[in-house]
């Protein structure tokens, strides 16, 4: 029986870790797996050590305040591993913190698994070289993250992107609009405004002033915000309290919600990547710390921060970063594709021909295998 660590630091890394959980106990029941993740994780069975629910830093001034909370973390799961010696550690994202771990897996002999690795392709070839020391295999998500890590030295198996197998409807959608209470005869705007504490407060209150001047326009239009599960909704309540819309808020099934959008205004990150997959037009918006976008801006080496724009290598949906996150401005982009069927079927087709460049189904399988070919070796070679 192997023994595997799953190390996640948000609620993407949560729901990514809990579909690799499931693929790994299909391959192999007797899986004994570990990890630090949140409810999707411990939903997959896996034994969690460490719940994310108050984690989620980003941003280099909020993760210098946060570094001695984080240390601490380090060490109760370094301490974890010398004890339980697990045959293998998967870290998943949050690649501040999972690399400093995956150098602590390496210094005590355990084997390391790199799934939804650190962004070198936007940050710079020395990002990837530091992963290729210190992990013993690179599971790449996109085939151009896959030639970056290559090229940097890395083991590289590249094995799709996991959102492929993962974001589906569960529900035909007139059941889903049941579930919702959606009306047939008004558009659906979701807002997403990401699993971060500190991306609720910059981002939530300029979405919902936009949105206010969107309904001036739209009054028909019926505003949604799916719950991340690592924020609670009466934080959500409080910020709603403050305007002068009706936004539903949901948890569960986010997935059929967003099959039944008509726009999605969403915070930079996976969710644009879901919405993509799901052929939902997109908003995208992020404001951080002044320091942090300053930084950004020196050492970023890319022109968007949108996954769906980095992935087609142009704009294809709009971005609006800092400033030019301004309610005005994302008013104006979101009636641009809720009256405009033009613009929407532009997006959607270019959304279509994103999803195809993601390539094929069957990416957890195919992580999944990757890690107990390498946990195989840490357990000796043994089968």
């Amino acid at each position: 029986m192997y023994k595997i660590l799953i190390s996640a630091g948000e609620a993407s890394g949560d729901l990514n870790g809990a579909s690799l959980a499931a693929a790994l106990r299909d391959k192999m029941p007797d899986v004994a797996i570990a990890g630090m993740g949140g409810e999707m994780m411990r939903a997959a069975g896996v034994n969690i050590i460490y719940d994310i629910a108050d984690l989620g830093v980003m941003g280099i001034v909020e993760i210098v305040k946060s570094l001695p909370k984080l240390f601490r973390l380090r060490d109760f799961l370094a301490g974890w591993m010398a004890r339980e010696r697990p045959d293998v550690l998967v870290v998943i994202d949050y690649p501040g913190f999972n690399t400093r771990l995956a150098k602590v897996a390496k210094g005590l002999g355990i084997p390391v698994v790199s799934y939804i690795s650190p962004s070198a392709w936007a940050w710079g070839r020395g990002r990837a070289k530091e992963v290729a020391e210190t992990v013993t295999k690179v599971a790449a998500i996109f085939p151009f993250e896959a030639d970056v890590y290559s090229q940097a030295g890395a083991d590289v198996a590249f094995v799709g992107h996991p959102l492929l197998d993962i974001v589906r409807p569960s529900l035909p959608r007139d059941e889903a609009r049941r579930l919702f209470g959606v009306r047939e005869d008004g558009p659906v705007v979701l807002l997403m405004p990401g699993s971060r504490r500190q991306e609720i407060d910059r981002l939530l209150p300029v979405m919902l002033a936009a949105m206010e001047k969107v309904a001036e326009n739209a009054p028909d239009c019926q505003f949604f915000l799916p719950v991340a599960s690592t924020i609670s909704q009466e934080i959500l309540q409080n910020i709603l309290k403050g305007y002068k819309i009706e936004v539903r808020l949901t948890a569960g099934n986010t997935y059929d919600l967003m099959n039944l959008g008509t726009v999605a205004v969403a915070a930079s990150g996976t969710a644009t990547l879901e919405a993509t997959i799901l052929g939902l037009p997109t908003v995208i918006v992020y404001k951080m710390a002044p320091l942090t976008y300053l930084l950004g801006k020196i050492l970023v080496k890319i022109p968007d921060i949108g996954l769906p724009n980095i992935v087609a290598g142009r704009r294809i949906v709009p971005e609006l970063v800092q400033d030019d996150a301004s309610a005005a401005n994302i008013a104006r982009e979101t009636l641009a594709i809720l009256t405009d069927s033009a613009v929407r079927a532009r997006m959607a087709a270019d959304l279509a021909a994103v999803k195809a460049r993601l390539g094929e189904s069957g990416a957890v399988s195919r992580a999944a295998e990757v890690i107990l070919e390498v946990a195989a070796h840490g357990h000796g070679g043994e089968a």
